[in-house]
């Protein structure tokens, strides 16, 4: 899977390309449909499969602009982009930077800019609620009523009785449903990141811990929790915290601290990847630091007698 950034970077599709457009936040069962659908066009007409993305995704761009809180992200764009390549039906990822000046493109500019000129795009395919170019204003009806390129749009999947969308999964994340988040996502929710140095209180009862850098994104996740990660030493079961760490940080960015069970090493500047399995409890503030290593020594516990 090749990738390419900004806008004036586009891919080279010379006998043209089946394109889809989106967030792709999450990479979900939705998400999967579409790629595979899109996949089996592309095969049939011997073309590569272009997925287009936006960073940031437009509701972040537009909620900073207008001051506004920042909505919850499922997936930063790396994370995102190992999913769209484990789905094995994506040739190419163009990542379009969402500025003031592309929010204000026309639809018809967008389609002749990006979707003829860069993309000479033969086969379009796109979600059943995909809007795009200025105010919105253009939809599936004008896309299909340009010559030259056939276009189609799936229906939603539908998951006990829920349309499969990243906003259930940002909902169900919020929830601390992660079962029902795996079941719209089709995998575990996964979060990745380099090693960095931390506070290392882990260190002071037996149990360090994994600085987990993230992008500074809004995420829905929120708690202590069951987890796996994988890194050079392979796949561990750990327990991690996910939140503001209240007791002893003021900062208003989330904070990944994982421990892995019967693992000793230097991690620091190694990629952790870390699958959330079961959420343990809610983030709380304790009254000192004592009190707060009591805790963690019995959420070690509990997620060591966790079974699925």
């Amino acid at each position: 899977m090749n990738i390419h950034l900004g806008r004036h970077h586009p891919p080279e599709c010379p006998q043209g390309a089946t394109v889809t457009i989106g967030n792709f936040d999450g990479v979900h069962l939705g998400h999967k449909h579409i790629l595979q659908t899109l996949k089996q066009q592309a095969d049939k007409l011997g073309l590569p499969v272009v997925v287009v993305i936006f960073e940031p995704q437009p509701k972040e761009f537009f909620a900073k602009k207008f001051n506004k809180p920042q909505p919850y992200r499922i997936s930063p764009l790396r994370t995102k982009l190992d999913l769209l390549r484990q789905t094995e039906c994506v040739d190419i990822v163009w990542v379009l930077p969402f500025t003031q000046s592309f929010a204000d493109m026309p639809a018809q500019a967008f389609i002749d800019d990006l979707l003829r000129d860069k993309l000479n795009t033969r086969y379009l395919l796109i979600g059943d609620d995909f809007r795009f170019g200025a105010g919105r204003e253009g939809g599936f009806e004008m896309l299909q009523a340009q010559s030259g390129m056939q276009t189609e749009r799936t229906p939603s999947v539908i998951v006990e009785d829920i349309r499969t969308s990243s906003t259930a999964v940002r909902q169900a994340l919020s929830d601390g449903r992660l079962a029902y988040a795996r079941k719209l996502l089709g995998h575990d929710y996964v979060l990745s990141g380099k090693i960095k140095h931390g506070k290392k209180l882990g260190r002071t009862i037996n149990a360090p811990t994994a600085n987990v850098q993230l992008p500074p994104y809004h995420y829905a996740l929120s708690g202590v929790f069951v987890v796996e990660a994988d890194g050079s030493f392979g796949t561990r079961r750990g327990v991690a915290s996910f939140g503001f760490n209240p007791t002893v940080s003021n900062k208003k960015t989330q904070k990944l601290e994982v421990h892995l069970f019967d693992f000793q090493g230097d991690l620091y500047g190694q990629r952790l990847n870390v699958r959330f399995l079961h959420k343990l409890r809610d983030e709380q503030k304790f009254d000192n630091i004592d009190a707060l290593k009591t805790q963690i020594l019995k959420d070690m516990e509990a997620a060591k007698n966790w079974q699925p």
